[in-house]
């Protein structure tokens, strides 16, 4: 048996190789991200004609090349997580950092967990384009995000109170009427320039294009506050270039979310355990996809207390002799945008109080007990992934 380390880096990596004894069988190496010299890897791996145990840290996307042509070769290959294998060089007195030290690290260890260590296997091909599109929506949802609180302080120079009277509703940028709005009238000394008659005319008309029921009734208080207001900016011409702009980008960045979620609909529509998912309170259009992708295939899984840690909202216990400590937080060490999807439906399910939902009576529950407000809020999660585990996994028996 040979342990093969392999430290990712971009385009790069370093590769160093251990018998079976923990000797150094050659010197480590650098091999560069292309065909020709990850075959040259998988050659040599071969030619040894010993069993490999290859292990390497998933490093960003960093190393997904690696990883695709030792699989397709069909040499074993096993991921570790960097923060394990960190815990693991902290036991080491003198603590030098060089990637030379880092493979030699990951192949030692590689060599002495070997029984615990599992080679990676592909997932379906759906949870994988599902966790990508997941990814890129939350980016998406990002940008939304960044561009309204721009806009946001825009409108403080040109139209400052407006977002009082008209909110900023991205859900549907179309149908938005201070989206509308701001294209329309620009500022509020634009609004005073043009009068009282001309403007809430002009402001009927823009309402009639939306779907909004109170925003008609708010033409006069609009005027009075483009009246009452003070505008630092509201004439300047580049403002007006770049507040145009913000619209357009909460436009497009919301536009482009939807059309990534409407790509992950489909895409899990197709998967049984989405059925199950989606008929739990809570979970909507938006959310069912996203947990779906950041779970993957529930049947990696042996029960639901692992889905709860794979989540991160797990407790471990702390004990040492006569003391057992009764005052846990959740460890965090697992998939944040899950435990955020998660958390999320718990604020639905308080928006929605669905009397016959056990989780929500279990949230319910944990407050009454004076639990603080994401404590009880946490406990709802680790209940609610665990009857997701039990009802999905009655689908494979």
């Amino acid at each position: 048996m040979i342990a093969v380390g392999i430290d990712i880096s971009k385009s790069k990596s370093k590769v160093a190789v251990l018998n079976s004894d923990g000797s150094v069988r050659t010197k480590p190496f650098d091999v560069h991200h292309n065909c020709q010299e990850l075959d040259a890897l998988v050659a040599y791996i071969k030619e040894t004609g010993e069993q490999p145990t290859i292990l390497m840290e998933p490093t960003s996307h960093y190393h997904y090349p690696v990883l695709k042509v030792l699989q397709d070769a069909a040499l074993p290959v096993c991921l570790i997580n960097p923060y394990q294998m960190k815990k693991y060089g902290d036991t080491e007195l003198r603590k030098a950092k060089t990637d030379k030290k880092d493979a030699l690290r990951i192949a030692k260890y590689a060599l002495e967990k070997s029984y615990l260590l599992t080679p990676y296997t592909s997932t379906d091909q759906k949870f994988e384009d599902l966790k990508f599109l997941s990814r890129q929506y939350s980016q998406r949802i990002n940008n939304v995000k960044y561009a309204k609180v721009q806009l946001i302080n825009l409108l403080d120079e040109t139209m400052p109170g407006i977002t009082d009277l008209l909110p900023l509703k991205s859900r549907n940028p179309d149908n938005c009427v201070l989206l509308l709005f701001i294209k329309r009238f620009k500022s509020f000394d634009y609004i005073r320039k043009i009068g009282k008659t001309r403007f809430l005319s002009s402001y009927e008309t823009l309402v009639r294009k939306t779907t909004d029921r109170y925003a008609a009734s708010k033409g006069l208080a609009i005027y009075e506050l483009a009246l009452g207001s003070i505008t630092t900016r509201g004439d300047n011409s580049f403002m007006a270039l770049a507040q145009e702009q913000c619209v357009d980008l909460v436009s497009l960045a919301q536009k482009s979310a939807d059309a990534l979620i409407l790509q992950m609909q489909n895409i899990a529509e197709t998967i049984p355990e989405y059925k199950v998912l989606r008929a739990m309170n809570g979970v909507g259009d938006r959310l069912g996809p996203v947990i779906l992708a950041e779970i993957g295939d529930i049947r990696r899984f042996h029960s639901g207390k692992a889905l709860n840690a794979y989540a991160g909202n797990d407790a471990p216990p702390y004990q040492s002799g006569q003391f057992e400590s009764r005052n846990r937080h959740i460890s965090k060490r697992g998939n944040p945008a899950l435990r955020k999807a998660c958390f999320e439906v718990m604020q639905a399910l308080k928006l929605t109080r669905p009397q016959d939902d056990p989780v929500y009576l279990f949230l319910l529950k944990k407050e009454q007990e004076g639990k603080p407000y994401n404590v009880a809020k946490m406990a709802g999660v680790n209940k609610f992934l665990r009857i997701y585990y039990a009802r999905a996994m009655e689908l494979y028996k």
